[in-house]
C-alpha cells in the first residue's frame, strides 16, 4: 500500500523530506498531499530535499502531480497529490583525476 504523507503550510519541509525519504527507502513509492498554496510550496520543497537525501543512498526519485477531491470535515476540497516513485539509481559523478604534479626541473649546476 502506498504511504500518504499530508503536508500543511506550517509543516517543516526538512521534516517532511525525512518522512518522504524514509518511506521511499522502504517502499519505493509514496504520495504527498497538500491543500492550498502554502502547503503545496512546502510539499515541493520537501520532495526536492528528499531527492538530495536519497541520492546519498543511490536512489533517484521523480513525482507526478494530480488533482484529487478529498473530504475535510464534511467539506469537499481539491488537493494536489504528488505521486513519488523511484525513477532509477543515481550514480554520483566521479570527479576527474588530477594529473600527477609535474616534476620540478633540476636547478642549473
Amino acid at each position: 500500500m502506498v504511504e500518504l504523507i499530508k503536508v500543511s503550510a506550517k509543516s517543516r519541509s526538512s521534516a517532511v523530506a525525512g518522512a518522504i525519504a524514509g518511506v521511499m527507502r522502504e517502499h519505493h513509492d509514496a504520495q504527498v498531499q497538500a491543500i492550498g498554496a502554502g502547503a503545496v510550496n512546502q510539499a515541493i520543497k520537501a520532495i526536492a530535499i528528499a531527492r538530495g537525501y536519497l541520492q546519498n543512498d543511490g536512489l533517484d526519485i521523480w513525482c507526478v502531480p494530480v488533482f484529487v477531491d478529498v473530504d475535510v470535515s464534511g467539506e469537499e476540497r481539491t488537493a494536489i497529490r504528488f505521486n513519488v516513485e523511484v525513477r532509477g539509481t543515481f550514480t554520483p559523478p566521479v570527479p576527474p583525476e588530477m594529473p600527477p604534479p609535474a616534476e620540478e626541473p633540476a636547478p642549473p649546476a
